[in-house]
């Protein structure tokens, strides 16, 4: 208990202290607002006590779409803490207290996954951030799973591609690559599949018992694997692509969670 009220304090304090000048920044849009998280989020990581181990690397060329699994809100700072990035997120999210204010301070793109008449217009902010230089995160699953499998990847949203072929000037293509997080260890042991749905945030869980499970245990390792971009075309198959890029995550997920080594993807 001692633990859970030191981290959650440091993390208070942290969080407190970046939050006006991250504010500031994404309302001047200074090249500040890209790596306050990077580095806010690098400190709560290590605050938590998440261990990263990074496998490949995010590929330079601009406009990228980053298409990964999701298993925990923890995906959120381990992935930013990697790379600065843009998330797209479930709109209910940018009304919760606090953890809302948060996701707009780090310019998440909110979409109603529900209502698919305005997947055109998620598409076109989508493409807007990526337009502007910033990989945008996309947890194609459309929800969380229990951290022992990849579930089927949904293609909408890898429209947004598409319309960042139109929006960037002088672009002939954009580049989608596929991310996996595997949740590989817990308390400085190999994490089985008895122990990955502990660190999983999915189905009906409420949202603070979990975090404060974990703020309390810590003691957590997670592989982040980046796969082979592809270069997204006007004429590419979504759906197909969705595929191709579910097959590339489940398979690098695989190879983390089972401990094998896999050479690094270029980028």
């Amino acid at each position: 208990m001692v633990r859970l009220w030191c981290v959650a304090a440091a993390f208070l304090a942290l969080t407190a202290s970046l939050i006006p000048f991250q504010w500031l920044s994404v309302r001047l849009r200074w090249p500040s607002r890209r790596w306050i998280p990077n580095v806010y989020h690098r400190l709560v990581c290590r605050l938590i006590g998440v261990r990263i181990r990074v496998v490949g690397a995010c590929a330079r060329e601009r406009p990228l779409l980053v298409v990964a699994n999701h298993v925990s809100w923890l995906d959120i700072p381990v992935v930013t803490a990697v790379t600065p990035v843009v998330f797209v997120a479930k709109r209910e999210i940018a009304s919760w207290p606090f953890f809302g204010l948060l996701a707009k301070l780090q310019r998440s793109v909110f979409v109603d996954r529900n209502r698919r008449h305005q997947t055109a217009a998620a598409n076109a902010e989508i493409a807007s951030r990526m337009a502007e230089g910033d990989p945008v995160v996309l947890f194609a699953e459309g929800t969380s799973s229990d951290g022992n499998r990849v579930l089927p990847f949904r293609s909408a949203l890898i429209g947004a591609a598409r319309e960042a072929l139109a929006e960037a000037e002088h672009v002939e293509r954009v580049l989608i690559q596929p991310l996996s997080i595997a949740y590989v260890g817990y308390q400085g042991l190999p994490a089985g599949r008895q122990h990955r749905p502990l660190l999983a945030w999915y189905g009906d869980l409420d949202l603070l018992p979990h975090l404060a499970g974990i703020l309390r245990r810590g003691g957590i390792d997670v592989v982040v694997t980046w796969g082979e971009p592809i270069a997204y075309e006007t004429d590419a198959d979504r759906k197909a692509l969705a595929r191709t890029l579910e097959t590339a995550v489940r398979r690098l997920t695989v190879t983390a969670l089972r401990g094998r080594p896999l050479a690094a993807a270029p980028g």
